[in-house]
């Protein structure tokens, strides 16, 4: 049984929130902290979390990705990652962190069955960093790379906003960075949501610009596997790391898209910009709903758009990265 689209695109990537809260206050998310929206009635818990990745697996999803917010904010993280990792099927268990947990937790993780895993390190001049994320944690950042690579991780994959007149400058000291570091440095263009419009007129830079520079420089494009996510990724002959590009406003970005979301309250959306969740969590609550879950899922596929018409200036109902696991 396979997860497909009416445009014929297959799913094998799913991307679970497991808390919207976040402890930074990046400038192109949370400048302002994290605010409850709402009342809720809680995350997803453990059981439910098992059940939504046991559907998506039994339907041909290999790879989990855990996001936040901030994920490691929650105390049974570990277990999550235990969990996802014991599905039949399931071949990548990864995570995007900010990093502020990384240098006590990664060997504890990476016991767990965390195979792959992202850091969001958007400068390396300590002050430029703060700036950007609102956190003084440069250094703890850097130091949970390292123990990440000590726990057994083979690539650690970084992920960088870069945006005109603040950080874009720092190119080419991050190409110097993963000469000799099997790290695969994520370029992710920033991108317009419902409480940023101000900050993406003034500090968009565009991700073809950079992926010039590159080809101009003698860099590679590798092809693509299949639970892949949606970075162009280069390749070059004197460099151990490599880079990845996230460019959501080239044109058919959208074309190989294999990923779907579940939010950290149990919302299927088909896209990180769609105007609408789907309500799961009553269909998480028993082993024996699984068949009706699926049903679900794949009821809302048909209705899954071909885009998601950022170029058009459409932000959906997302209004902050964090908000359904950026």
């Amino acid at each position: 049984m396979q997860l497909e689209d009416s445009y014929q695109r297959k799913f094998y990537y799913l991307r679970l929130s497991i808390t919207d809260v976040c402890n930074f206050k990046c400038q192109y998310c949370l400048p302002d902290g994290y605010k409850p929206k709402g009342k809720n009635s809680g995350f997803l818990q453990l059981e439910e979390i098992r059940r939504v990745i046991a559907a998506f697996a039994h339907c041909g999803t290999t790879k989990v990705r855990i996001t936040g917010g901030e994920p490691s904010l929650r105390k049974d993280f570990s277990d999550v990652i235990a969990v996802a990792a014991e599905q039949p099927g399931i071949e990548k268990v990864a995570t995007t962190t900010n990093g502020y947990r990384l240098a006590k937790q990664a060997a504890v993780w990476r016991e767990a069955g965390l195979t792959h895993i992202n850091v969001s390190v958007d400068s390396l001049d300590s002050r430029m960093f703060h700036q950007i994320t609102g956190e003084n944690k440069f250094t703890e950042v850097m130091a949970g790379i390292d123990a990440a690579f000590d726990a057994g991780f083979p690539q650690i994959k970084v992920n960088a906003v870069l945006m005109k007149d603040l950080n874009s400058n720092e190119l080419p000291a991050f190409l110097s960075w993963i000469k000799s570091r099997p790290i695969q440095l994520r370029f992710i263009e920033l991108m317009q949501t419902g409480d940023m419009d101000d900050f993406f007129s003034r500090y968009h830079q565009s991700g073809i610009s950079i992926r010039n520079y590159l080809i101009a420089n003698g860099w590679l494009m590798k092809a693509r596997e299949a639970n892949d996510g949606p970075a162009e990724v280069y390749t070059h002959p004197e460099y151990q790391g490599e880079i990845g590009l996230i460019m959501p406003y080239k044109k058919d970005f959208c074309q190989t898209c294999n990923r779907l979301r579940v939010s950290a309250l149990g919302k299927l959306h088909m896209c990180l910009f769609g105007d609408y969740g789907v309500e799961l969590r009553d269909l998480l609550q028993e082993d024996s709903q699984r068949d009706q879950l699926i049903t679900a899922i794949q009821t809302q596929l048909a209705d899954k758009k071909v885009s998601h018409f950022l170029d058009d200036g459409y932000t959906g109902m997302t209004p902050n990265l964090a908000y359904i696991g950026g």
